[in-house]
């Protein structure tokens, strides 16, 4: 269901072109807040993007950034709810200024922006927070919006960021998602390979949407396009400008686990583990979790049952810390401790633990591995 969503909904960049503000001093402020943004100087961009506010009161660019500041508050701890309300806020009063500048001129391209992105915007957390219907209705809104400032401006390349995933997921998903295929009779074509031309436009050439445009070429190479490799490219170059990024950091540790380099993985969940020890803004007791299980994982590929049953344990604890049903690194945990008992013959305790996974939800066939290793002993 979340790609009903993404379909819909992911059609502005999270950095906007600011062109229409012909001022190069608040031109090098809102490249500075979008870099602190990014970085995770929250503070930093906030002080940037006020500047920016204060200076051109009357145009949305200010206050939208202010909100994408708030956006990767929320991003980076997503199962935080407390700051949903301040965000839709925030967008709300960002259209409300667009609106204003419409009333006056429809085709005031900032204000067609702006609106867009705010509306899609809206229509992302709504999705995150699983509220499908208000989600797919915020998200139609949102597009014929982002389609007229794209006709007014089609030569821009942070405009071809928004174009780019619509024409991208308006090819794939119905496909891969039937439901969809009613929708689409409403909406325009989609053109994949158009779609990935366009968002590599904007990557390369963007002023403000280059790094979203990265992240989002990034995504899709990782988790639909099948190319590892792909992905790896852009997290590099995203890591490059934004070190202090964790969710561009999971994304390395994650890409080198499906490009099967596990050595290099385990150094990055490896260095998570220790940002989250110091302290570091965005590295958190799930990011923590994700990390020990894989760092398990690993140990128990190199054959370190002991070593591994310390990261897995550890795994298990974090995640009845954080998490209201069992989620699936719990019960992944679960059944790898199962089969390290095996393979150190501690067969009474491995069955313990596939009893235990039984009693949890099926994730991804746990169920009938579990059901497997109590009849037969798991053997490495």
């Amino acid at each position: 269901m979340k790609y009903i969503a993404l379909l819909l909904l992911l059609l502005a960049p999270a950095a906007m072109h600011a062109q229409w503000i012909d001022d190069p001093a608040i031109d090098a402020l809102i490249k500075d807040g979008i870099h602190d943004t990014y970085n995770m100087k929250f503070e930093s961009a906030d002080a940037a993007f006020q500047k920016v506010a204060k200076a051109y009161p009357d145009h949305p660019a200010g206050p939208f950034f202010l909100a994408m500041v708030e956006w990767w508050r929320i991003l980076i701890e997503i199962e935080d709810e407390s700051r949903d309300d301040r965000f839709y806020d925030m967008l709300d009063a960002v259209i409300d200024m667009c609106d204003e500048r419409l009333d006056k001129n429809e085709n005031d391209v900032a204000g067609l922006f702006f609106k867009g992105g705010s509306i899609g915007f809206k229509g992302r957390l709504l999705a995150n927070r699983k509220s499908w219907v208000k989600a797919a209705t915020t998200g139609k809104e949102a597009l014929p919006v982002v389609m007229d400032a794209a006709e007014l401006a089609p030569d821009n390349a942070d405009l071809a960021f928004g174009t780019g995933i619509y024409d991208y997921y308006a090819a794939v998903l119905p496909d891969r998602y039937p439901v969809l295929k009613p929708l689409m009779v409403f909406l325009p074509e989609g053109n994949k390979k158009l779609g990935l031309k366009e968002l590599r436009q904007a990557a390369e050439k963007g002023k403000y949407a280059n790094y979203e445009a990265m992240y989002f070429l990034m995504q899709v190479y990782y988790s639909n396009e099948n190319k590892p490799s792909s992905a790896l490219t852009y997290v590099r170059k995203l890591l490059g400008e934004f070190p202090d990024n964790p969710v561009f950091h999971r994304y390395l540790g994650r890409i080198y686990i499906k490009l099967g380099n596990w050595e290099r993985a385990a150094q990055v969940f490896a260095d998570i583990v220790r940002r989250v020890d110091a302290g570091k803004r965005g590295y958190s007791t799930r990011m923590q979790r994700e990390a020990q299980y894989y760092l398990g994982y690993n140990s128990m590929l190199e054959k370190n049952p002991s070593e591994a049953m310390k990261y897995l344990v550890e795994c298990d604890k974090l995640s009845r810390k954080v998490d209201d049903e069992p989620s699936g690194f719990m019960i992944m945990a679960n059944l790898r401790m199962g089969q390290l008992h095996d393979m150190m013959d501690q067969r009474s305790y491995a069955l313990k633990q596939y009893d235990k996974v039984l009693r949890m939800p099926d994730f991804k066939g746990s169920h009938d591995m579990a059901k497997k290793y109590k009849k037969t002993a798991y053997v490495r």
